[in-house]
């Protein structure tokens, strides 16, 4: 009966080790490491193709907005900020991003030439397109 008994603490007393060692050695394994939204968004910036294709998908507005000196009404976006909720920012198509692909989590808009990469649930930006002052 001692015999079944020491057993049995010792299979609990392995299992206990085992368990928090696990625990210690996953929580290690992603320390410093985000992959979640948050750290998409510091890290997606547009490039050059993005700019290219959405600039030629928005031409007739930016050409509107380069030809009239109320351009400097537009609002200024800029990453990290959060799209104000009056804000009507309007989808971009797949076909004019085509593959260019927003982060995961993440979608295109537009507004009075601005291209946003931002999430929708938040409205924070990602990154901006400026495609009337560039």
């Amino acid at each position: 009966m001692k015999i079944r008994i020491a057993k049995f603490a010792l299979a609990a007393a392995i299992v206990t080790v085992g368990i928090a060692g696990a625990s210690a050695q996953d929580h290690g394994h992603d320390q410093g490491q985000n992959h979640g939204p948050q750290q998409q968004q510091q890290n997606f910036h547009f490039n050059d193709q993005a700019r290219q294709q959405f600039q030629q998908h928005y031409k007739g507005d930016v050409n509107k907005y380069q030809a009239h000196p109320d351009q400097r009404k537009r609002p200024n976006f800029s990453a990290g900020q959060q799209i104000p909720r009056g804000y009507a920012i309007r989808a971009v198509p797949r076909s004019y991003y085509g593959n260019v692909p927003p982060p995961r989590g993440y979608q295109y808009g537009y507004y009075n030439g601005y291209v946003v990469a931002y999430n929708p649930t938040t409205r924070i930006i990602a990154d901006v397109l400026d495609l009337v002052s560039h």
